[in-house]
């Protein structure tokens, strides 16, 4: 019987790389395959410069113990090690010196939020506590790439939300490349950079969250992000572009105006010093005032065109769409301009939703 076959994808340093499909799919044997524990039949696998299809044992330990480490779905804990020599076990097994390992043991404990626990026992914990010191453990070994293998999904949907918005934190500080293992469509949204979905073994579908929410595969794939669209996952961060009509508000409006002629657009985006959006300049407005003597863009009669926030929803950005007549400008929570929301691509995510 075949695992799984032709899977390809590369995971980019830094980013959290989700694999998900129903059960016996093959996502927990193809985590296995990248460190070992699974000798694959055919194909390579490369962890940095490392093919680590051609390493023989001696080899793949040692990419074990420097750029692999793997946190599994059951903890794994020793009942009679306190918390914190748990989580020091394999730098034990490494040879590392019994000051340096708890300091590094210490260290993970305070990321996962247990530095508190250290000397506690396994049994004294919840279940979540628990696989935040399977987490803390994986995070002592300090390697690149974190291979999770349904870490979360044996815990109650609270904790699982908890832990979720703890790996996120933690990424944002650590910047692991993270291959993340789940069954649960709603988790790989949350928390994946992109999505790998499986089937009997294949992969059908790679990419962005809203990739695969707004443009999915097949009909396999739509029945997955069916419920996703309803939860309202997709965000002005998810569906904006690039900001690529811009300028600043000191700019002369006459030299606004002929460039918008110059590329056929009708619009730019005004923004002051610092990147703050002011407001849109029509090239229709522009030219009844027909601008003169100087007079800055600034000046004139901008479109004031409300401005969102990263997470505002679909919901909400489909009101504004249809009240619209140019991009939907998306701000930080300093006005600043990030994106913009195109009116097609909004137009194409309230076409799914409705589809559904």
């Amino acid at each position: 019987m075949i695992a799984f076959s032709d899977v390809s994808f590369d995971a980019q340093r830094g980013e959290i790389f989700v694999v998900m499909g129903l059960s016996r799919c093959g996502k927990s044997t193809l985590i296995r395959c990248i460190n070992r524990l699974i000798d694959p039949t055919a194909g390579e696998i490369w962890v940095a410069d490392a093919n680590v299809t051609d390493l023989d044992e001696e080899g793949m330990r040692d990419v074990r113990r420097s750029s692999l480490a793997i946190v599994f779905q059951h903890y794994g804990l020793l009942p009679h090690r306190s918390v914190i020599d748990n989580v020091a076990l394999g730098l034990e097994m490494k040879g590392v010196a019994t000051g340096e390992r708890r300091k590094r043991a210490q260290e993970a404990l305070d990321t996962v939020g247990l530095g508190d626990w250290g000397a506690s026992k396994p049994d004294e914990l919840s279940g979540g506590m628990m696989q935040r010191v399977g987490l803390a453990r994986a995070l002592a070994h300090d390697t690149p790439v974190l291979l999770m293998d349904e870490p979360f999904s044996a815990l109650d949907p609270l904790i699982r939300n908890e832990l979720q918005d703890e790996l996120l934190a933690m990424q944002e500080k650590l910047h692991k490349t993270i291959i993340f293992i789940t069954h649960d469509l709603d988790e790989a949204v949350r928390i994946g950079d992109r999505i790998a979905i499986m089937r009997d073994g294949e992969v059908v579908q790679i990419g962005s969250p809203v990739d695969v929410v707004l443009h999915p595969a097949d009909a396999y794939v739509r029945e997955f992000t069916s419920n996703v669209r309803q939860h309202g996952l997709v965000t002005a961060e998810t569906v904006m572009n690039e900001a690529v009509h811009v300028v600043t508000a000191e700019q002369r409006a006459d030299e606004v105006l002929r460039e918008l002629m110059r590329r056929e657009e009708n619009y730019a985006l005004v923004v002051e010093h610092a990147g703050r959006y002011i407001g849109t300049a029509s090239m229709q407005r522009l030219q009844n005032l027909n601008p003169s003597n100087g007079v800055s863009v600034g000046e004139t009669s901008l479109l004031i065109e409300p401005g969102v926030g990263r997470d505002v929803v679909l919901d909400e950005l489909v009101p504004l769409g249809l009240r619209s007549e140019h991009p939907i400008p998306v701000l930080d929570d300093d006005g600043v301009l990030v994106g913009e929301v195109l009116l097609e691509t909004l137009a194409e995510a309230m076409t799914a939703e409705s589809a559904e």
